[in-house]
């Protein structure tokens, strides 16, 4: 069976158990924090990531997947603190968010694909930030302004190290402007397999002819931002889960929240606009939904528990 590696070592992937496949401990502007630390409280930090992945595992979660990577302030030193304090297998990345989903920074601009790509092995083959913790697939994103000059780079060399490592690809997405399939076009051009492909944010839309358009391509969709109700209400995020499980595409999703223990985009009081925006929700008040809409429990454990590790596994 194959071996997805975690921040605690390589586990079969059958023994990812299940699995909430896109949440973050931590989300930060790097930036920001390398130049005025004094805006962070690192200890009230660690504690919420901390209290989330508990209140997560309340519920039998034994695996988190955290697309953290460049431009989110990804840390393998805190992720090893979480992970100490809580038990979690808890699976990290390699890659570029792309600051403002539009440009790279001027070392990496001024530097051919390969270069990056080579960069993203290394994560994989050697370990992330000098430590031998590995990343497990890789992170690109792709949002509104669609598939620039840079991020068409940051794209074609996650896919080039894919290629090299074996290792699977999420990539953000914008599905209003149904980004999805452009970034199928250029994972296509450089020969990824569409079965080691995740398109995040899938559920951020009702539009079932794009997004079964997206799955006629092969890729896995995540419908990982329950909670964000100021995207989509949770109801159509459900009738459009239940639709597609009834349409037959209960093997190409995963479910999560895509939520954010400490996050410092936002000043902290407009966590408000966002009650439900939790690593426990689905749970609390997605599920239910779910199994009322005529998900079956064998669908659900698919969803939750065997659809991650396939994707995972590559």
């Amino acid at each position: 069976m194959p071996l997805i590696e975690t921040v605690s070592g390589p586990v079969e992937a059958g023994d990812l158990g299940l699995t909430l496949a896109h949440e973050h401990l931590r989300t930060t502007s790097e930036a920001v924090r390398e130049q005025f630390p004094h805006l962070y409280d690192p200890e009230s930090e660690r504690t919420a990531a901390i209290a989330e992945v508990r209140r997560a595992m309340e519920h039998g979660v034994r695996t988190i997947v955290d697309p953290a990577c460049m431009d989110l302030g990804r840390s393998v030193v805190f992720s090893r603190e979480v992970v100490a304090e809580t038990g979690i297998q808890l699976v990290m990345c390699t890659g570029i968010y792309g600051a403002h989903y539009t440009f790279l920074p001027q070392h990496l601009a001024n530097r051919d694909i390969d270069y990056l790509a080579d960069a993203f092995v290394h994560d994989i083959e050697v370990g992330i930030q000098g430590t031998d913790v590995k990343a497990a697939f890789l992170k690109c994103a792709v949002d509104e302004p669609g598939v620039t000059e840079q991020i068409e780079k940051v794209l074609r060399a996650a896919a080039r190290a894919s290629l090299r490592t074996g290792r699977p690809i999420m990539a953000h997405s914008h599905p209003r402007t149904r980004r999805g399939l452009e970034i199928m076009d250029v994972l296509d051009e450089e020969g990824v397999d569409p079965a080691k492909v995740q398109i995040a944010h899938t559920g951020d839309t009702d539009d079932l002819d794009y997004i079964e358009e997206l799955l006629s391509r092969g890729p896995f969709i995540g419908m990982d931002r329950y909670g964000l109700d100021i995207i989509l209400p949770t109801e159509r995020r459900n009738a459009t889960l239940v639709e597609l499980c009834r349409r037959g595409h209960t093997d190409r999703m995963t479910i999560s929240q895509d939520s954010v223990a400490a996050f410092d985009w936002f000043p902290e009081e407009m966590r408000s606009m966002v009650p439900d925006w939790h690593m426990a929700f689905l749970w609390e008040g997605v599920l239910p939904g779910l199994r009322q809409g005529g998900v079956a429990e064998e669908a659900l454990e698919a969803i939750l528990t065997e659809n991650p590790a396939r994707w995972l596994a590559g």
